[in-house]
């Protein structure tokens, strides 16, 4: 509690701050509250069914001047080992701008890695992949980013913590994404050289493309992962979701992801482990009951299942397993701009 408090005055002086400057500042607050449910085929009569507080986040931004600015999300329901409060921390990081193609940023990142599900806020997402179930997504790390003149192509390399830092001190993750906006495509691509064991390396390729035709949308992700050449094409993760918007007020989606480690022997890949092979089928629906366009308030509903065999007995997936869930979200706008309030 006594952290939340300083959290907030901490945000309420920076507001202040901000008015003096005449910069702009953004404070928002999200949670989402859902009726889960899981069943298992070998223990249907146990099947977990209850509510839960999903997330609860607070969201900052803003500028500093006419090149600075900053971003930063904290999950006040997420415990933080050792006392650390950063444990908790998304992200936080500070950006400088130059000029419009360049962008240089430094602090706790989404580490750079390509695909749609990946890329999606977890708050907005149902049910999903073994991977993603598995990856420290936030690092601490320095990135650089390029847009070209038209700014439909975005480059980025960053250099940060191993995601699976955990497994030992000192380990770092190597990055290149491209982030292109081409009409009805778009994409988001990255090669990655990761650390997960000391000077233990495995490479991703991950290939996220979406089409969008009015209101429909087909998000098709490919990541392969490599940690030596002789389980090329081996290791490997496939997601795909369809979506249609009905008159801005709701939104249906059916998705499908793969998760395949066809290797044996020891552990190369620390998210989808050997002898894996997983497919997890499901749909949603979700629905904005405020006017014009506005999303603040989102009820939704979804359903999974799950089939195959998981390398990992503790993995997040398991065969025939069910899942679904009810719930809500909503988002507060605290502050929209710091000096029309202060």
């Amino acid at each position: 509690m006594k952290r939340i408090i300083m959290l907030i005055l901490a945000i309420m002086l920076i507001a202040i701050e901000s008015k003096a400057q005449k910069n702009e500042l953004h404070l928002q607050a999200e949670t989402r509250i859902d009726y889960n449910g899981e069943f298992l085929k070998s223990d249907e009569s146990n099947g977990k069914m209850s509510f839960n507080g999903k997330y609860l986040n607070v969201i900052l931004s803003g500028t500093i001047g006419d090149n600075f600015s900053y971003a930063y999300r904290q999950r006040l329901n997420k415990a933080h080992a050792d006392q650390s409060f950063f444990d908790a921390t998304d992200w936080i990081y500070l950006s400088y701008a130059p000029s419009s193609n360049w962008q240089f940023s430094a602090g706790k990142q989404v580490v750079a890695i390509g695909g749609y599900e990946y890329d999606r806020a977890p708050i907005d997402l149902y049910f999903c992949s073994e991977y993603w179930n598995n990856i420290a997504c936030y690092q601490f790390g320095l990135s650089a980013t390029y847009a070209t003149k038209s700014g439909n192509d975005k480059l980025l390399f960053q250099v940060c913590q191993s995601p699976f830092r955990a497994n030992a001190d000192n380990m770092y993750a190597y990055n290149l994404m491209w982030m292109g906006s081409h009409k009805w495509y778009q994409t988001i691509w990255s090669v990655n050289l990761i650390e997960q064991m000391p000077k233990d390396y495995i490479a991703y390729l991950a290939l996220g493309n979406q089409f969008s035709f009015g209101d429909f949308r087909l998000q098709l992700d490919y990541m392969l992962r490599a940690s030596n050449s002789d389980i090329l094409f081996k290791d490997y993760s496939i997601m795909g979701e369809a979506s249609y918007t009905i008159a801005d007020k709701m939104n249906i989606f059916g998705r499908i992801t793969y998760d395949m480690n066809n290797t044996l022997g020891a552990v190369n890949d620390f998210c989808v482990m050997p002898d894996t092979e997983l497919t997890r089928l499901g749909a949603g629906v979700e629905f904005y009951p405020l006017p014009k366009n506005n999303r603040a308030i989102r009820l939704h509903a979804a359903y999974s299942h799950t089939l195959g065999h998981n390398g990992n007995p503790n993995g997040a997936l398991q065969d025939c397993q069910s899942m679904f869930t009810f719930g809500l979200k909503w988002k507060i706008d605290i502050i929209s701009i710091a000096k029309k309030i202060f």
